[in-house]
């Protein structure tokens, strides 16, 4: 134990398990793409399940049903459940917005809502515990006492907005995974709808064979099927949809079906308009990118390129003066 402490506390070894982390984190994101078809899978089948509750629920004529074994709706008994029960955190920590927050994430039913509040009321004690427990027992890094409780402090302000910097980050990189796919999902639905297919059965069909582009967006459909099918109102299906991506182009696309359900326009036009426009929202989201591209590039170049292309550069030049002046001698 005396010979962990000094281990710890090194900074260059803290930086090598920061970096170590990092790379790991970066090999499990590349190598979880492998996993995608058995994803899809597992999330078509929870996806079957709520359209299997959404029966159970029309048949039953109960808004307020749902809780069937399995379902995304399940009752949530747990630790983490009495806690926020207990401490009644969903007052204390109450926030309108969070329930869309995780519809928009992906996180559907009472039991991801339940363990965000769990998480957000713990981990600012966690973050302060381990800034703490570092600070002042293994390496106080010759800081003054109050600068030490200040970045104890800090830690603890960190954990608290720790959840929701979690989520937001969860929801931008679901609302671009959908992004990328949903003018091709368009352009599918158009052929689908075009051939003679019900609105319902398109949907069906291309959320099953958008899943190898966007796992995401095959789950929205397959769900927006599944609400079409036993919601009362056909336009509530749609406006769910456009609230659970939150994103301009879904929300147009939302409209302009809720519009031809309303006053019988031909659906054809329609997504063969919204399709453009999509394409287009997605040609001027890549421009942009492109366009910052050389300003983020600038620091690296300074840091990284820059330093080696001199080496490279000058390096010959500096041998060969040496050798003149070696030879010279």
């Amino acid at each position: 134990m005396p010979g962990l402490i000094p281990f710890f506390t090194d900074p260059v070894n803290i930086l090598s398990m920061v970096v170590g982390f990092l790379v790991f984190a970066t090999l499990v994101t590349l190598l979880g793409s492998v996993g995608g078809g058995a994803k899809l899978e597992g999330r078509m089948k929870a996806v079957a399940v709520r359209r299997e509750e959404l029966k159970r629920r029309s048949r039953q004529a109960i808004a307020a049903q749902g809780q069937g074994p399995g379902g995304l709706r399940h009752t949530d008994e747990g630790f983490k459940k009495r806690v926020v029960e207990q401490l009644n955190l969903t007052k204390l920590l109450e926030d309108p917005k969070v329930a869309d927050k995780m519809a928009q994430a992906g996180y559907r039913g009472p039991k991801p809502l339940t363990t965000f509040y769990f998480f957000r009321f713990s981990m600012p004690f966690v973050f302060l515990a381990i800034a703490a427990f570092y600070l002042f027992i293994f390496n106080d890094f010759g800081l003054p006492f109050m600068t030490r409780v200040t970045a104890v402090m800090a830690a603890a302000v960190a954990g608290f907005y720790a959840p929701n910097i979690f989520l937001a980050n969860r929801i931008a990189k679901r609302r671009t995974s959908i992004m990328q796919a949903f003018p091709d999902a368009l352009d599918l639905l158009l052929i689908c709808v075009e051939a003679g297919m019900s609105i319902e059965a398109a949907i069906q069909k291309v959320g099953q064979e958008i899943g190898g582009s966007s796992i995401d967006l095959a789950e929205e459909l397959t769900l927006l099927s599944a609400e079409l099918s036993y919601l009362p109102d056909r336009r509530m299906a749609y406006e769910g949809l456009a609230k659970r991506t939150n994103h301009p182009g879904v929300k147009s696309v939302a409209t302009a079906m809720t519009q031809a359900e309303t006053y019988g326009t031909p659906l054809g036009a329609a997504l063969r308009t919204m399709a453009k426009e999509n394409r287009e929202l997605r040609l001027s989201a890549a421009e942009k990118k492109a366009a910052a591209l050389p300003a983020k590039l600038t620091v690296p170049m300074i840091l990284f390129f820059l330093p080696v292309l001199f080496i490279v550069i000058l390096t010959p030049a500096i041998i060969s003066i040496q050798d003149t002046m070696a030879k010279g001698g």
